[in-house]
C-alpha cells in the first residue's frame, strides 16, 4: 500500500503535473525544444506523459482537476506515435 501524501506534497505534485502539461503543450506547439531533434522532443514528451500517468493514477487527490493532465496525456501520446 502506498504511503499517504501530506497536503504540501500533494500541492507540490500537482504543481509538477502542471509543469509537465505546460512542457508537453509547448513542445507540441513548437514553442519549446524547437531546435532539438524530433527523437529528443518525442523522448521528452514521452517522459512527461509517463509522469502524468503515474500521478493521475494516485488515489489521494482531493478536489484537484485532472482535466489538463488527461488532455496532455492524450495529446502527448498522439504526438509520440
Amino acid at each position: 500500500m502506498a504511503e499517504a501524501r501530506e497536503a504540501d506534497q500533494i500541492a507540490q505534485d500537482y504543481s509538477a503535473m502542471g509543469d509537465s502539461v505546460s512542457l508537453i503543450d509547448a513542445v507540441i506547439a513548437g514553442e519549446a525544444m524547437a531546435d532539438d531533434e524530433d527523437a529528443d522532443k518525442k523522448a521528452c514528451v514521452s517522459r512527461n506523459v509517463e509522469h502524468l500517468e503515474l500521478m493521475v493514477a494516485k488515489d489521494d487527490w482531493g478536489s484537484e482537476s485532472m482535466s489538463a493532465s488527461s488532455a496532455a496525456i492524450t495529446a502527448g501520446k498522439a504526438y509520440i506515435k
